[in-house]
């Protein structure tokens, strides 16, 4: 009886351990989880897989409703009419290009692009893998109306790349992470670029010169070091509102805002800096998710398969599947061979490919430039995004297959 009493006794001391452990332990592994590079990722794989699940479920056609309901802005007299996806889409993700221009002002003050040298190889890499996806999508496409879509194969996901490189362990190279952020980043820019020039709809040189106007003053208040962020955000929505009546499309105006913010290298409170932390969290948490919830909610007809194998879907997946690696491999190692450029410590030929299969994972990007090639045709626009779907989770399968087998190699080695 006794040995029973201690028994229990020591069971109820176990009980209560694991108890206080559960208080602590998930808080602490939740924080961890919450602020990792995978984190994003694997919350944007969640939403498009339910998205996609409940998209095609009993209750599809109310879920494809709710992001089509419209809703309207009134500023004055003026009525502007909004569906919630074109809320997600032109207002929310200028917040998302906001983040993206705050990333690429830094990294070409104390980045990897600060320099010529260390910017070499990811500017190559990206420029490459613009390139080639473009061309396999001109070849497929050429002469055609889906040829609009040439520009939705050459972007690059930042968060879902990185999500997938991260799910390989702490074992990967600080190099690599380096490189493919300043490879996404590049081609993020590149990106916005392709949006301004070929993705404009209609144009009004009146509004765009205020927004230009307004981004002149916007860029004089940061060389008379007004650091105050109210000074720039207030305006900023001003200069979205011009954008939008210019026919430009007002999501650049996040990326021009966040050139205007002051970035000083040795200033200890960067406004730039204070603003890239307040935003990251509520971009990777609430707003790409949501990108992903509206922009994926595609109901998939019986014809789906063979729509796979149109010219338009095969210049996209082909383009991000196998234009990718091929021009970030090609082009960096040309520019190795011509002594321009170095590979990053860490870094060999094979996990050059894979990580350029990573780069491979569109997303994001190409989703919402398929919403732009195609604004006037919802069947390729659907197309598009299955394409891009189906290209990016087998550039996430094979790149990461790639880089960990890579990673096993080098450590035998270096056993």
């Amino acid at each position: 009886m006794k040995a029973f009493r201690l028994k229990l006794f020591a069971l109820s001391l176990k009980t209560l351990s694991s108890k206080s452990m559960k208080k602590v332990v998930p808080s602490v592994l939740f924080q961890q989880f919450f602020n990792s590079e995978k984190a994003g990722g694997l919350i944007l794989i969640f939403c498009t897989t339910i998205s996609l699940l409940i998209a095609n479920s009993s209750i599809g056609p109310d879920f494809i409703h709710l992001w089509h309901t419209q809703a309207t802005l009134h500023i004055g007299q003026l009525i502007i009419p909004f569906r919630i996806e074109e809320w997600i889409n032109d207002g929310l993700m200028t917040i998302f290009f906001l983040l993206v221009g705050l990333e690429i002002e830094r990294e070409l003050y104390i980045g990897e692009l600060s320099s010529f040298k260390n910017a070499t190889l990811p500017i190559l890499a990206a420029v490459g893998g613009m390139l080639v996806p473009a061309l396999i999508h001109f070849l497929f496409n050429h002469g055609k109306p889906e040829q609009a879509g040439i520009g939705i194969p050459m972007a690059t996901d930042i968060a879902f790349s990185l999500g997938v490189l991260s799910l390989i362990g702490k074992r990967i190279p600080l190099s690599l992470k380096i490189f493919l952020t300043a490879l996404a980043i590049i081609d993020d820019l590149g990106a916005v670029i392709i949006i301004a020039i070929f993705y404009t709809q209609s144009f009004s040189f009146f509004y765009l010169s205020l927004a230009l106007g307004l981004f002149l003053i916007l860029l004089l208040l940061n060389r008379m070091k007004v650091f105050s962020l109210w000074a720039y955000l207030i305006p900023g929505i001003l200069l979205w509102y011009f954008l939008y009546r210019s026919g430009v499309h007002p999501t650049l105006s996040g990326v021009m805002l966040a050139f205007t913010i002051p970035f000083r290298k040795n200033m200890v409170q960067q406004p730039s800096s204070f603003l890239q932390h307040v935003l990251h969290k509520p971009v990777n948490f609430i707003i790409i998710p949501l990108f992903a919830l509206a922009n994926t909610a595609i109901h998939l007809p019986s014809s789906w398969k063979a729509e796979i194998f149109s010219s338009n879907s095969l210049g996209i997946s082909l383009g991000l599947f196998i234009g990718k690696p091929l021009g970030i491999a090609g082009f960096s190692l040309l520019g190795i061979g011509l002594g321009i450029a170095k590979l990053p410590e860490g870094m060999n030929t094979t996990k050059l490919v894979g990580m350029g299969l990573l780069a491979g994972i569109g997303f994001t990007m190409s989703i919402f430039i398929s919403n732009l090639a195609f604004n006037s045709n919802d069947e390729l626009i659907q197309s598009s995004k299955v394409a891009v779907l189906i290209a990016s989770i087998l550039s996430a399968l094979i790149g990461w297959i790639i880089l960990k087998a890579g990673m096993k190699e080098s450590d035998n080695l270096n056993a």
